[in-house]
């Protein structure tokens, strides 16, 4: 399944006359077998693949990516609000850094203003009294420490962002976990792991979230993220 090439990615080309290893690996191995696998199935490893770039702010990946998620059929709306997302779970900087990317690749495929996801919007339905318990525990963990963090939490997180209709819950809860683990923050991942499931994603396509992301991490990130997938796993059974 190889990408498009853009003038930010180095062709396979590019990569013998430098790198011929790197070029087996790219091309056997991140471009091939990986997305063989039908644990998770193209559109979800696209949606992984995007996120990963985005929060690890790797450019030179991104335009591929978000036309090769665009090719799988993750829609124009659902990547807007992938980088919106991801302001708040990679930081306000790799989201802006996204943005001058995808409006490249938004103009190459001929999106337009309507096919993104307006500000206001009906609300997916709220869990009430889930929420009342996740924000009763922050607040009595974190409500003196910093009350700020806690209200935006609750106000622009919790009862905005994540009702946003435009991204299903399963795949908002994907991309976090995916950013979370690409920034190393394990401390944050089994909160949202256990969301991620509770959201429908299965054991499978968790565990081979970890395998897209060994490539597009780094081993080290998913190796420290492991034990703690494992005891979510276990904790569920």
């Amino acid at each position: 399944m190889t990408p498009q090439h853009t003038d930010c990615q180095p062709s396979l080309d590019d990569l013998e006359s430098v790198a011929p290893a790197l070029r087996h690996f790219t091309a056997t191995l991140v471009q091939g077998t990986l997305w063989r696998n039908t644990d998770l199935n193209p559109r979800d490893r696209s949606l992984v693949t995007v996120a990963a770039a985005i929060a690890r702010n790797h450019a030179v990946q991104l335009q591929p990516a978000l036309d090769q998620a665009l090719q799988h059929g993750v829609k124009p709306a659902e990547i807007s609000e992938v980088i919106t997302h991801l302001a708040f779970y990679a930081g306000w900087g790799n989201a802006l850094a996204a943005v001058l990317p995808a409006k490249a690749v938004f103009a190459r495929h001929g999106v337009a203003a309507a096919d993104l996801p307006p500000v206001a919007c009906e609300p997916l339905p709220l869990d009430e009294a889930a929420e009342r318990q996740r924000a009763t525990a922050v607040n009595a963990n974190f409500g003196a420490v910093a009350p700020g963090v806690v209200k935006h939490t609750t106000d622009c997180l919790f009862l905005d962002l994540w009702l946003r209709p435009a991204l299903a819950p399963r795949d908002r809860s994907l991309v976090t976990v995916t950013a979370l683990v690409c920034a190393g923050q394990v401390a944050q991942v089994t909160y949202h792991l256990n969301r991620a499931m509770d959201n429908g994603l299965t054991q499978a396509q968790a565990g081979e979230l970890l395998t897209q992301l060994a490539f597009h991490a780094g081993w080290p990130n998913v190796f420290s993220a492991m034990p703690v997938f494992k005891d979510v796993f276990a904790s569920r059974h």
